[in-house]
């Protein structure tokens, strides 16, 4: 069975609005390893709408401000797959792009049985879906050394069914000062 890891940047007071925090090459570099790693995308609509077209674009045109800008966008652009799940849109744009509005928990459990590598799930309001379900098996956070004093909060409005216990399995310093923390669910 494949993990589903949630990734995402996050500033020290959990605030995570992609405005908030910065895209240093460090940062880049991390998620585009990342996301070399991981065969499916999973978003809901607004983060699908944030990502896309914006990161295949940079990627079709070499138009990134940076290397690590180019490196990252091969790398959103080369994965198999991107899934998004939404009510609201009708229809998705960019190659390998599926859109699903049926049942979440079920959809993810025969991804997640499915031959092949890590399922990686990124935005706010999906993943926090997907915990209260219990199944993602992995997180992992660049805590982004910014208080942002506002803006959308990690887990806002997330209910989980019961506390959840954490393994810190790995942890990176980068010169920014942002840390990127990974954790296995327990």
């Amino acid at each position: 069975m494949r993990n589903l890891i949630y990734a995402i940047n996050i500033t020290i007071d959990g605030c995570c609005d992609h405005t908030k925090v910065d895209g240093s090459e460090e940062v880049l570099d991390y998620f585009a390893r990342l996301t070399r790693s991981v065969d499916i995308l999973l978003y809901g609509r607004k983060t699908y709408q944030l990502m896309v077209p914006f990161w295949p674009d940079v990627a079709k045109r070499h138009s990134g401000q940076s290397r690590a800008m180019n490196d990252f966008a091969q790398a959103f652009d080369s994965v198999k797959q991107i899934i998004v799940f939404s009510q609201s849109l009708d229809k998705v744009e960019g190659k390998n792009t599926k859109l699903l509005r049926s049942n979440l928990r079920d959809e993810i459990l025969k991804l997640k049985s499915e031959e092949g590598r890590a399922i990686l799930a990124g935005g706010v309001a999906l993943p926090a879906q997907l915990m209260e379900l219990g199944l993602v098996d992995e997180y992992q956070f660049v805590v982004h050394p910014v208080l942002a004093g506002e803006g959308r909060r990690l887990l806002e409005g997330a209910s989980l069914q019961e506390r959840l216990k954490l393994r810190l399995a790995e942890s990176n310093s980068f010169k920014s000062g942002c840390v990127a923390l990974r954790y296995l669910k327990q």
